[in-house]
């Protein structure tokens, strides 16, 4: 039998144009040309969930990573500069944010170094949760966008999160764009002085240095020049406790902003246009009525006589109505209290934690010699300080005016309500009927203040009256409110007013009576982003290149591929700490990969920094004993695990009925001796295709561990070694085959891809180290067998 058991075949009715293995289970995910977000089980390749591209989010697809725990997969779009970070579990944005420049390529990374320091922070990471009330979830019945925060246990934020350890997000660009997010959330180095558009990137989970490979185009006529970078990022590895506990303590503060910006859309969305009835039914009756008297004065006759006047009892009976009087005090009610309630459990209980965190952070920023070289600066998390502690003045601001609005509200309803039965004489319930002199006075004084006509409010906001005073708080506008609160005859105002020293007292937030909440809220985003800004221009301005090599031309016919799926892949072997680099040079040959390798320390220097791979005859039964050795051009290549490489081989001969094969290839047949250290590859100018002659070649004949694609034009291949499978897609884009490289058949278990037996070519010794017993006759997939291997795979594709 064949290597590899292939577990399900699919034909796609879009082109895939990026997939992507999840690191922990059998997922895969795959993006395709429409714009649609794919998730699709190994077994018999069943789709799990799809999220369709939407006008918010964005619809050209161009990168795609998942988080190192495979709980979270995100995206990057084109068209909308977004970042999508999506919940495995079903097809929901839990997070995004926006990007300068269109992404081109993202790889998320976890930092693998354990050390005493992290490890305490580690475990001490939840003093928060004993010291914070636990946020309360956001109403179901609002906002989809809450969905975030409404599920009944709000683990939500806590999923978003996801483990302490560092986890990073690199994201890289055109013209040389590269970011790095920590937890994927928030921004903790902007990387400066790479040129050209980014093509894959690669940060070693040691945090030393970070590979770069971009598409470098100097002039429009040109053609462009594959470029590998090496930076320098050891600022974040010789300072990691400290990043990770100041990037955990940013992604805390980031979520919160979140919860206080769906708390206030939550808030908005209680507030209903109904409650405006009021003023606009008030400014009509104005606009028609023939008398001289205010409506104010209206209003008072019938509080004081009983009577009204019979424009003012058209108004009430005819057009606001017993009936709509009633549900106007319903509405009014329900919403002010939905209103308080949020702003008492939601936005207080939120700015209270955004402010602990910003407190903890200023303690960290006055800690000079662990986070001064970081960037943190305490003046600046003193001024988000004060930001929020306005945000919090303006809320209870909101409570005071909410309060007093229900019960104003209250009052003259009920006075009214009684007046229209009145008026309609309709039988006055006793208890309705009992008013006292208190009530009058309270009616009355609502009257003066609310019923006032203002010419100059018409012109703002096409009304003469402002009755509803909390809607304007939820406004999001610049303009000043219409009615701010009286502050005349506050004695604390007063005091204010006269003490000098205390106007400019930092110890007290500032208060902007004019501002509506929105206002106050977005100031506090501004200066919060604008202090938690200055680490990540910090951080990337540290960053230096310490290798710069050019690689090949590329040929311009190729542009049509998706970018995902052209070589250079980048890896990072996290156990030696090498970066290894796998690209082709497509002009001169064809026949060999070439790996690069590169030490994650840019100090030290790495053996067989260069070679070129080219693949021996083993397909005996398909050409000649007596051909060119060099019989097959490599497709595609990926890292499976730090010892193997999976690639796409096709014959490279004259003749009908390629054949395209995937095969694994394990490094130790590549790097059998140890030679010279080949300084001279980076210290030349030259392009390395100008220089390929001088790349050392190894020849390698595959024994096993390889199979043959019957079928299909196989051109790309997507790998997880942790989970051992493998998705191949062909060249159309449509035909997805996925396999399971390491399988158990007959209880016989076969021998792991890095311990094959693999012949060096000729000239070359067999490498000693390989174990040749105990492997596993596998078969060569010979002529006679083919048709029954087709036959077994029909069976197995899905209905």
């Amino acid at each position: 039998m064949p290597a590899f058991r292939q577990v399900g075949e699919k034909q796609l009715p879009q082109e895939v144009v990026f997939m992507s293995w999840s690191p922990k289970r059998d997922l895969i995910a795959l993006a395709n040309r429409a714009g649609e977000i794919l998730l699709h089980r190994l077994a018999n390749f069943q789709r799990v969930w799809s999220l369709p591209p939407n006008e918010n989010t964005g619809k050209e697809v161009t990168a795609l990573a998942w988080r190192p725990d495979g709980k979270i997969l995100a995206f990057g779009l084109a068209d909308t500069k977004r970042i999508i970070l999506c919940d495995v579990e079903k097809p929901e944005s839990l997070h995004s944010f926006s990007v300068e420049l269109s992404i081109t390529y993202m790889h998320w990374m976890e930092v693998t170094e354990e050390s005493s320091v992290l490890t305490s922070f580690y475990n001490a990471e939840d003093e928060s949760n004993l010291l914070l009330p636990k946020l309360p979830a956001l109403p179901k019945n609002y906002s989809t966008t809450a969905k975030i925060f409404s599920e009944e246990k709000s683990d939500e934020i806590m999923k978003l999160l996801g483990d302490v350890r560092l986890n990073a997000l690199v994201l890289g660009g055109s013209s040389g764009f590269i970011e790095i997010y920590a937890y994927g959330m928030f921004k903790i180095a902007a990387v400066n002085g790479v040129a050209g558009s980014c093509r894959g990137l690669c940060l070693s989970s040691d945090l030393k240095s970070l590979s770069v490979i971009t598409e470098l185009q100097n002039s429009p006529d040109s053609e462009a020049e594959i470029m590998y970078f090496q930076l320098d990022t050891s600022l974040l590895s010789s300072y990691l406790p400290e990043v990770t506990r100041m990037a955990r303590k940013f992604t805390h503060i980031s979520t919160l902003l979140q919860y206080i910006k769906l708390s206030l859309t939550c808030m908005c969305e209680a507030w209903e246009e109904i409650l405006m009835q009021m003023d606009s039914r008030l400014t009509k009756f104005v606009q028609e009525k023939n008398t001289t008297t205010s409506v104010q004065d209206e209003f008072m006759q019938l509080l004081l006589w009983g009577k009204a006047s019979l424009e003012l009892q058209a108004l009430l009976m005819n057009q606001l109505t017993v009936k709509g009087l009633k549900k106007l005090g319903q509405s009014i009610e329900s919403s002010y209290s939905s209103i308080q309630k949020l702003v008492i459990s939601h936005l207080q209980s939120g700015s209270e934690a955004l402010l602990y965190h910003l407190s903890e952070l200023k303690g960290m920023a006055l800690w000079k010699q662990k986070y001064e070289s970081l960037g943190l600066d305490a003046s600046g998390i003193d001024e988000a300080i004060t930001a929020v502690g306005s945000f919090i003045l303006k809320a209870n601001e909101l409570l005071q005016v909410i309060d007093s609005s229900m019960k104003n509200f209250k009052a003259f309803f009920r006075w009214l309500y009684v007046a229209m039965l009145r008026m309609s004489e309709d039988h006055v319930l006793p208890e309705l009927n009992k008013m006292t002199q208190k009530d009058i006075t309270f009616v009355a004084d609502f009257l003066t203040e609310h019923f006032n006509e203002a010419p100059e409010l018409y012109n703002r906001k096409g009304k003469y009256f402002n009755v509803e005073r909390v809607g304007q708080y939820l406004k999001d506008e610049d303009d000043d409110l219409v009615s701010p609160p009286n502050t005349e005859g506050n004695q604390w105002f007063n005091f204010l007013k006269d003490s000098t020293h205390l106007k400019e007292s930092p110890l007290l937030f500032p208060y902007y009576p004019e501002k509506s909440l929105h206002f106050v809220k977005r100031q506090m985003e501004g200066v919060i982003d604008l202090c938690l800004q200055k680490p990540a221009d910090v951080i990337g301005k540290s960053v230096h290149q310490a290798v710069c090599i050019s690689l090949y031309k590329v040929s311009q016919s190729e542009d049509s591929t998706p970018q995902l799926f052209k070589l250079p892949f980048l890896w990072n072997d996290k156990t030696s700490n090498l970066h290894y680099v796998l690209f082709t040079m497509v002009e001169n040959s064809i026949s060999k990969i070439h790996i690069l390798r590169r030490h994650t320390d840019t100090s030290r220097s790495v053996s067989n920094g260069i070679l070129a791979v080219e693949f021996g005859n083993f397909l005996n039964n398909s050409i000649n004993e007596s051909s060119d050795s060099r019989c097959y051009s490599c497709l595609d290549a990926h890292f499976y695990d730090d010892e193997t490489v999976t690639v796409v081989l096709k014959e490279s001969v004259q003749q009908e009925g390629k054949e395209r094969v995937l095969a694994q290839l394990p490094l130790s047949s590549v790097y059998t001796d140890e030679d010279q250290d080949g300084k001279s590859i980076w210290d030349s100018m030259e392009r390395l295709d100008e220089r390929s002659g001088e790349i050392p070649t190894r020849t390698v004949f595959l024994e096993s561990q390889w199979r043959v694609l019957e079928n299909m034009k196989a051109q790309y291949v997507s790998v997880n070694g942790i989970r051992k499978v493998s998705c191949v897609l062909s060249s159309n884009l449509r035909h997805i085959r996925v396999f399971e490289m390491d399988v158990e058949d007959d209880g016989e278990v076969e021998e792991e891809e890095e311990e094959e037996t693999t012949q060096i070519a000729a000239g070359e010794p067999d490498e000693p180290n390989q174990p040749a017993d105990g492997q596993d006759n596998v078969c060569d997939a010979s002529a006679e067998e083919l048709p029954d291997e087709a036959e077994e795979r029909e069976t197995s594709l899905d209905p």
